[in-house]
């Protein structure tokens, strides 16, 4: 085990770290990141930390560090774009990350469908529907969102494939997964950032 026990699943998990770095920078350049952004964009970065432990130092620890992460930034992201970009009420935000919530719970029930992609899949749902939303109300990047959708189809179609691909190419496409997962980070960071009210 450890990390030369994977890799290129290891080092792919950079492109989490890549993104969380251009979200801050187009963040500074747009303004003075708020604290809400600062989280939402570290938790960008701990999502790929978590990712490089749980596969260079698979335990029940990085199990988690791999999992809670990337939840609590899906949930953060929800909220902030509700609350700040599409101006809904609170209470739309809290319904949208227990309705996020449920849908992965249901997800977690079928996990061995699709080789596990299947509890990513409300995750897509929350991009494609803020980016529905978005591409509506917003001019500003206003189909990003929706090519992250994209994007995360095509993520979920590699994960989904990777088992097969092993059993005739070693290096499977797990890393595509990451790379592409990542890209999706920032993609949905990107229209939030630019969204938001300047604060210089």
């Amino acid at each position: 085990m450890g990390f030369f026990a994977e890799p290129l699943n290891a080092i792919s998990n950079i492109s989490f770290l890549i993104a969380a770095w251009l979200a801050w920078l187009l963040a500074r350049r747009t303004g003075t990141p708020s604290g809400e952004l600062k989280m939402l964009i570290g938790l960008g970065a701990a999502t790929g930390i978590g990712s490089i432990l749980w596969h260079t130092m698979p335990n029940s620890l990085t199990f988690w560090l791999d999992i809670i992460p990337i939840l609590l930034f899906i949930m953060a992201y929800i909220w902030l774009h509700t609350r700040r970009v599409l101006r809904l009420g609170a209470e739309v935000a809290v319904l949208s990350i227990a309705g996020f919530l449920l849908l992965t719970f249901v997800a977690i029930s079928y996990a061995q469908v699709f080789h596990g992609a299947v509890v990513y899949t409300p995750g897509m749902i929350v991009v494609l529907v803020l980016g529905l939303f978005h591409a509506r109300e917003q001019q500003i990047a206003r189909f990003t969102l929706l090519l992250a959708a994209g994007v995360y189809l095509a993520a979920l179609f590699f994960r989904t494939i990777d088992n097969e691909v092993c059993a005739a190419v070693p290096i499977g496409t797990h890393f595509l997964w990451h790379l592409l997962i990542g890209s999706v980070t920032y993609l949905a960071m990107r229209p939030l950032i630019l969204a938001l009210p300047s604060r210089r």
